[in-house]
């Protein structure tokens, strides 16, 4: 294959108007040689910047370099002594704004595309049946962690290769978290990808017990006190979902994003073999600009619905990654920008019959940055739906932090807890993730379970 170091390997993927049909994968990735000819590109930095933009750090060059020897196992290893979760990673991390976007190859050409490589790794790996490395032995230590998405899965996988005895915690009936019931199937493939990092992990020695309810079934304290774990990890996410407080959200066909999501990935409402109760909706109106809101409206025209995406600031405030933006656009989905919902309005018999909203225009700047959406007067309209799904992001549950004495909470019910180490203020509790931060990314929650991990062995080998 003819390479141009300076332009990326074009990745395939399935046409818009057919994949808005379906929920097969988006984005059909590298072949072998598509993927030896991208690795080339590498410049084989001394200094990789690259792997200063990765949260966990993964050695870039060390896992391409092998790569273009044509060594897929020697690059599954490399990767898998940061990573767990490469497969998710490869597909669901925002590259473009992280590793890739520190890649010198990218100041006068395209970086390389590393999340596409990382992809192309794991998921040949899978295929050959190769497994990350074991621990040769135990080291007497127990560690309960709680949650088995993102944060808690690396957490598990970094302890368990250290030699501890970690048991993971779930309270819903499948394992994964976020990654089983928030990321649609056409961007991550449930059985053919989470479930296998998910089994891979087990391989680690990892135990798994779902259908736990940390709070209810067991507390913290009795964890630590009673069940005999020296440690315990915190990586329950943010799973309670946030809602505007406007006229009419307690209507009929008025859903949280993660409701919808739910419903659909984790009970298969999109798989006509399932009986799982979800109102498609004919016209459907999703409520924020994040990755998330597109994930939903993806997902509701998917299932025959005509969408829009209602979004206070401008495309240029869109927090979304540029390439979900430019899918959802591709598949037909429309975008009503510096627009607000101010009332979800109702028929007789409480079902959703519109949504008032009115345009907005960009003043000043607010303390993130951004600046603030004003409305415009007398500029209302009703926009025609019959279903609203408000996408406007999710903070932590408060069972846990209610029932467990001595952790400390912010304003936003999340628990505070040391960036570099996990470090709450309970002895021998760490926490990360979703549970610390709020709604993040996949690859920032497994940053915080690597950190854990590492501050947890330090505690533990005192």
């Amino acid at each position: 294959m003819e390479v141009d170091v300076m332009k990326r390997i074009p990745v395939r993927e399935q046409e818009p108007k057919v994949r808005a049909t379906n929920f097969k994968e988006v984005c059909l990735g590298y072949d072998k040689e598509e993927a030896t000819a991208e690795a080339t590109r590498c410049l084989q930095c001394k200094n990789p910047q690259c792997v200063k933009g990765c949260p966990v750090n993964i050695n870039i060059p060390g896992f391409i370099s092998e790569l273009v020897k044509g060594n897929v196992e020697g690059a599954y290893h490399v990767i898998s002594e940061y990573s767990a979760l490469p497969a998710v990673c490869g597909r669901v991390c925002p590259q473009e704004s992280q590793c890739e976007s520190k890649c010198i190859r990218g100041i006068k050409g395209d970086a390389v595309s590393i999340g596409k490589l990382e992809r192309y790794v794991a998921d040949t790996a899978r295929e050959e049946g190769i497994k990350p490395a074991k621990a040769e032995s135990l080291n007497g230590k127990k560690v309960a962690v709680i949650g088995s998405g993102p944060a808690g899965l690396t957490c598990a996988g970094d302890l368990a290769k250290l030699g501890y005895d970690v048991t993971i915690f779930e309270a819903l009936h499948k394992a994964g978290g976020v990654l089983s019931y928030g990321i649609p199937e056409f961007r991550l493939p449930k059985s053919k990808v989470v479930d296998k990092e998910v089994e891979n992990v087990k391989s680690l020695g990892v135990k798994i017990e779902t259908d736990v309810v940390i709070g209810k079934a067991v507390t913290i304290d009795e964890l630590l006190n009673e069940e005999g774990f020296d440690a315990v990890f915190v990586g329950s996410g943010a799973g309670l979902p946030r809602f505007m407080g406007i006229p009419g959200e307690d209507a009929n066909g008025v859903f949280s994003a993660n409701e919808y999501l739910t419903r659909s990935n984790l009970m298969k409402a999109f798989d006509e073999n399932y009986d799982t109760p979800i109102i498609p909706g004919k016209k459907v109106a999703v409520v924020g600009g994040g990755n998330v809101a597109m994930d939903a409206a993806r997902t509701a025209l998917r299932l025959g619905a005509d969408v829009h995406i209602v979004y206070r600031r401008s495309e240029a405030e869109l927090p979304a990654r540029v390439e979900e933006v430019h899918h959802a656009k591709e598949e037909g989905i429309q975008f009503d920008l510096l627009t607000n919902p101010v009332e979800i309005m109702e028929d007789e018999e409480g079902n959703v019959s519109g949504m008032k909203c009115i345009h907005m225009e960009l003043g000043e700047p607010d303390e993130s940055g951004r600046r603030r959406p004003v409305e415009i007067e007398g500029s209302e309209f009703v926009l025609d739906v019959d279903t609203v799904i408000m996408s406007l992001g999710t903070s932590p549950n408060p069972l846990i932090s209610s029932t467990t004495k001595g952790l400390d909470i912010n304003k936003r019910k999340c628990i505070v807890a040391e960036e570099e180490t996990g470090k709450t203020s309970k002895a021998a509790v760490y926490a990360g993730g979703d549970a610390v931060t709020g709604a993040a990314t996949v690859i920032l929650a497994m940053g915080a379970g690597k950190a854990a991990a590492k501050g947890i062995d330090e505690f533990l080998s005192k």
